[in-house]
């Protein structure tokens, strides 16, 4: 599927929804490493943004948007609409990323 054809919004510019294939989902679950937490511990020491709790956040939420994709293919759609994120703590150190989204199958028009 073209990453093009994915919105936050409800429509898609010069397309129209020719079926609805409902909800879509793509849902990793992370963790910290031993390593992780230590280097990111020493970051909080210092300050302002915490690259390495960044890069973790911004890979779980990629891998969420991918899986979504995948989802949304195996469904035979050709784009996604509505899309949202969501993150929520499974335990201490453990996070999981869930994009969902409407797959739908739009045509030009």
């Amino acid at each position: 599927m073209d990453p093009a054809m994915t919105t936050a919004a409800f429509t898609i510019e010069g397309h129209r929804i020719t079926r609805n294939l409902g909800v879509v989902r793509g849902i990793p679950v992370r963790s910290r490493s031993v390593l992780g937490n230590f280097a990111g511990g020493i970051q909080t020491i210092f300050g302002g943004n915490i690259t390495i709790f960044t890069e973790l956040c911004e890979y779980a939420q990629l891998e969420a948007f991918q899986l979504l994709l995948q989802h949304a293919k195996e469904l035979g759609a050709n784009a996604i609409i509505g899309i949202r994120y969501d993150a929520n703590k499974v335990m201490e150190g453990v996070t999981e990323v869930l994009a969902y989204g409407t797959a739908v199958v739009m045509e030009k028009g």
